[in-house]
């Protein structure tokens, strides 16, 4: 694969490189998000949804609170 190239994941790779990553989720998460919205991006190639490494690192952060020292920070 050429440098420039976009790996694509399937749903259950994205779930294991999510988990490896200190964000624990699954392939059946994805797929709930993928059916009500609120998840990561992805593609439809034929009838299989395909995620970016980058995208689910986003999505992933972007869910991540601030830092906090105690239950009663709270937002």
């Amino acid at each position: 694969m050429a440098m420039s190239e976009t790996a694509y994941l399937l749903r259950p790779e994205s779930a294991d490189f999510l988990t490896e990553r200190g964000f624990p989720t699954t392939k059946f998460t994805l797929q709930k998000y993928a059916t009500v919205g609120g998840g990561p991006v992805y593609r439809i190639w034929g009838n299989r949804a395909l995620y970016t490494r980058d995208d689910l690192l986003a999505w992933a952060k972007a869910k991540l609170s601030p830092p906090r020292r105690s239950t009663s920070e709270a937002a």
